[in-house]
């Protein structure tokens, strides 16, 4: 059994995703004085204190980034789930996926790829041989990169953008949507354009 910490929208992706996988899930754990369940899962506002923590598995559920970074730290003593993957992600054996990420529909993760911990590959994206991607990274819808890139932690790749081979990405880095990364990105650098060109720093940063 899981339980999901958040119960926005990028949940709904996660619990389909289980459900998929034949999960059995326990319910989410989200600050919500609205509603009191998602898709007939129970909405609770934490964990009551009888609950063995150490025996509870847990995935967060929270797209952005330094959010998901911050509930990782005040869930830390809880058993964190192995990497969740839909039955439709094309995933090579000989890829190393790290705990608590997912990887959703229509994946595709060829040999020798690592991902950190906390990850979101997120629907149709590629990421081809021997890429390496720190912990907390996001890999928007169709975002595809070219054999081994590296992303550092926290750095989000926008929806369609595109990463040539060998590029380096720098930490919490922001690549814009439709973007093409043709050189390397520095830490906290916002990245668009085709060729992709710095257009200022993020300020705010890993969590």
């Amino acid at each position: 059994m899981i339980y999901l910490i958040g119960a926005g929208g990028h949940a709904k992706v996660i619990i389909e995703l289980l459900e998929d996988r034949g999960v059995e899930i326990g319910g989410l754990i989200a600050n919500s004085s609205d509603r009191t369940v998602l898709f007939n899962y129970p909405i609770i506002n934490s964990f009551p204190p009888h609950f063995d923590r150490g025996a509870v598995s847990t995935i967060i559920a929270v797209g952005n980034n330094t959010l998901r970074k911050r509930i990782s730290f005040e869930y830390e003593d809880f058993q964190l789930s192995p990497a969740v993957f839909h039955s439709r992600c094309n995933m090579s054996p000989r890829a190393d996926i790290g705990h608590g990420s997912v990887l959703m529909a229509g994946v595709t993760v060829n040999c020798d790829v690592v991902i950190g911990k906390h990850c979101i590959i997120n629907t149709n994206s590629s990421i081809d041989h021997d890429c390496s991607l720190s912990d907390f990274v996001h890999i928007s819808p169709n975002g595809a990169l070219a054999g081994n890139v590296t992303v550092g932690e926290g750095s989000h790749i926008g929806i369609g953008a595109s990463v040539l081979q060998g590029v380096n990405i720098g930490k919490w880095a922001t690549i814009g949507a439709g973007a093409v990364i043709t050189r390397d990105v520095p830490d906290y650098a916002v990245v668009v354009g085709v060729p992709g060109k710095i257009i200022k720093y993020n300020t705010q940063h890993e969590g």
